[in-house]
């Protein structure tokens, strides 16, 4: 069943944005910007998390979530420890949104317009799956630049 294995590979890779944010010895290099990278490593973490809530968490599980965007690239050094329970939290909507999901529901069209046309929901949560790893990597080439080994 789809739903099953795409739901163990968002919480396997939000796993590892933790373990990402996990290595930062430096809490503050969460948030630095350098060398013309545009986004922190905080500010991803905080993009990825209003992302899979708002598509998965509010469309799929009807949780009532409220997505601000503009602030998921503007709030700043917000704690390691929240980010991490924020990225919990989307683990759980996850699992729950997805639970009861079946092959036949994954074939029907996605209720939003996010992509260019629109699509399935089966294409639309592997395209989310592809953007929470392009972040993850991005989280752990910031990592890297910020001298975070």
């Amino acid at each position: 069943m789809l739903a099953n294995t795409l739901t163990a590979l968002f919480e396997r890779d939000l796993k590892r944005v933790i373990n990402e944010l996990e290595l930062y010895t430096n809490e503050t290099d969460l948030w630095r910007i350098e060398k013309g990278i545009a986004n922190s490593a905080g500010n991803l973490a905080l993009h990825l998390i209003g992302n899979l809530n708002t598509y998965i968490g509010k469309e799929m599980g009807k949780t009532g979530y409220v997505r601000n965007r503009e602030m998921e690239f503007s709030l700043k050094d917000v704690p390691r420890e929240e980010l991490i329970a924020k990225l919990n939290d989307t683990i759980a909507i996850i699992k729950n949104a997805l639970q009861n999901v079946s092959d036949e529901a994954m074939q029907q069209e996605y209720p939003l317009l996010v992509l260019q046309e629109k699509t399935s929901t089966q294409y639309f949560l592997v395209h989310l799956s592809t953007h929470l790893n392009y972040h993850l990597g991005q989280i752990n080439y910031h990592r890297r630049l910020v001298g975070q080994s």
